[in-house]
């Protein structure tokens, strides 16, 4: 019996069903065990590149240090047991063709994800976080919470409705359909725009997987790489004692870090344990028992060191600043965001805020907020409206980006103002009765007021907005209804932000109510 395989697999699959599983009870309420930033604390490339970027320690450091540490004395064990996206992408290349290619191209392949690690620290350094881009769990993320949640609850939920509505089934299956909505259907499916690219993102790296086992692991991952370099000095390391060179183990590598003379790429090998069992002699086994060094065959050579360090002129002479300003439109942030630049940085794309706004009003932006706020959260009245007493979008944050806030802090945060466009409001362009966005305002003594106008000799109340009460929620604007566009909007002006510690300026906050 495979034990060391049959428990990786276990391993592996009861990870990733925790992935899914926190994502998946992140919603309203908050009713899941564990909490919903478990996954980016162990991870080391966010939270290092984060705190360099923004000259900060982030809470929960220290894990993602820990599992950094034991990967130099275990070996590269996280890509191999524990990363989700690593887990689907054995699944997808387990359909695949087993490729193997030349030790010289290997090495030249694999050398590729050092330099985009490199290029990361570079940015970060410079004050440009861009670890979000590349990194696998925060990939993963993004595809569970705005791609397999939302598709998976409405297929669920329309085979329910269809099964039951066509067959008549009102009895057992019926009770079984409410009490799943009341728990695992209970997630709402919403839509979320950029959901496809989110999706051709994913699609393609298990097509890469499918066409070369690892290949994203193998050749991109930058937090492969931060591994990989941990694992050089591992102290458990593969034996092969005697060999009679059949080369299955070279062929059947998924991570192609065995070569062809049978040595190995300690900092590449994931410790799959496929080489232990497939071995025909028995002769392959790990231990810790120190081996001669031998040449890693991967690392940077003096000439990519030389373009990594031309590449670096470029955020040295202020690339980040040109690109923050570069186009840059003003979004609604969610409630209490950090200062725009610091959000920016702090923000890992990772889906939870989104996922979890119980009105879908959280989308991820494209290019609205300029080229580094691509994915970032923003606030679309026309979808949903910010809940005046919802703190979910902090709670669930993994890097403070969205500070967590009390109640009355929620309920006091500003983050934008509404305006009314006459021209198109009903009382004020056509003289007709409409109480809709007084009737929805939140704020106890009301943001949005009626003055009375004697027009030819009908009393028409009208619409005006008090802007020192107005905390730009947007429900006014979400249920407007003025088509097809919003007689009032939200803009964000005169915003309440936090400081870099998270918290809420006392400023905005002294307004009473």
């Amino acid at each position: 019996m495979k034990r060391l395989i049959v428990a990786r697999k276990v391993v592996q699959g009861s990870f990733l069903a925790l992935f899914i599983y926190i994502l998946w009870s992140t919603t309203y309420p908050l009713t899941g065990a564990v909490p919903a930033d478990t996954f980016f604390v162990t991870d080391p490339l966010i939270m290092l590149l984060t705190s360099l970027a923004r000259r900060l320690v982030l809470p929960g450091i220290a894990v993602s240090l820990l599992l950094v540490a034991a990967g130099a004395v275990i070996g590269r064990f996280f890509c191999g047991w524990v990363c989700p996206l690593g887990t689907c992408i054995d699944i997808a290349g387990s359909f695949g063709r087993k490729r193997t290619l030349a030790d010289g191209r290997n090495a030249k392949l694999r050398r590729i994800k050092y330099l985009v690690l490199g290029l990361l620290v570079i940015f970060a350094a410079a004050g440009l976080q861009l670890a979000w881009v590349v990194d696998p769990q925060v990939i993963m993320a993004r595809f569970v919470s705005l791609n397999l949640i939302p598709t998976t609850t409405l297929l669920i939920n329309g085979l329910f409705s269809w099964t039951i509505r066509i067959f008549r089934l009102y009895g057992p299956v019926y009770d079984l359909y409410r009490s799943l909505r009341m728990s695992f259907l209970g997630v709402k499916a919403y839509y979320f725009t950029h959901a496809l690219f989110i999706f051709m993102l994913f699609a393609g790296i298990m097509y890469a997987a499918w066409e070369l086992r690892r290949w994203w692991c193998r050749v991109l991952c930058p937090l492969g790489a931060l591994y990989a370099l941990a694992a050089r000095t591992a102290f458990l390391e593969r034996r092969v004692q005697p060999c009679k060179a059949c080369k299955k183990c070279v062929s059947d590598c998924r991570m192609g870090a065995i070569r062809r003379d049978i040595s190995y790429v300690k900092s590449e090998c994931i410790l799959c344990m496929d080489c232990v069992y497939d071995c025909p002699q028995q002769a392959t086994t790990f231990s810790f028992v120190k081996q001669r060094p031998k040449p890693s065959g991967n690392g940077i050579t003096r000439r990519d060191f030389l373009k990594l360090a031309a590449v670096s002129v470029v955020p040295a002479l202020g690339f980040p600043a040109a690109v923050r300003t570069a186009g840059r439109a003003k979004v609604i942030r969610p409630p209490a965001a950090l200062e725009e630049d610091e959000f920016v940085d702090r923000c890992v794309r990772c889906g939870n805020c989104m996922k979890v706004c119980i009105t879908n009003g959280l989308q991820p932006a494209m290019f609205e907020s300029g080229m580094t706020g691509i994915w970032t959260p923003r606030l679309v009245p026309e979808i949903g409206y910010c809940e005046y007493r919802c703190t979910l979008c902090g709670n669930v944050c993994p890097t403070g980006a969205l500070p967590r806030l009390t109640p009355r802090e929620k309920r006091l945060t500003r983050l934008g103002i509404a305006k009314i466009n006459r021209s198109i409001c009903l009382p004020w362009k056509e003289k007709k009765t409409c109480l809709v966005c007084e009737e929805h305002c939140p704020i106890p003594n009301k943001a949005i007021r009626f003055k009375k106008q004697d027009i030819n000799g009908t009393m028409i109340a009208r619409p005006y907005i008090r802007p020192e009460l107005c905390i730009g929620c947007g429900i006014c604007q979400t249920k407007c209804p003025t088509r097809p566009e919003r007689s009032i909007k939200v803009y964000p002006v005169k915003v309440t932000h936090a400081d870099a510690n998270g918290k809420v300026k006392k400023e905005t906050l002294a307004r009473g109510r």
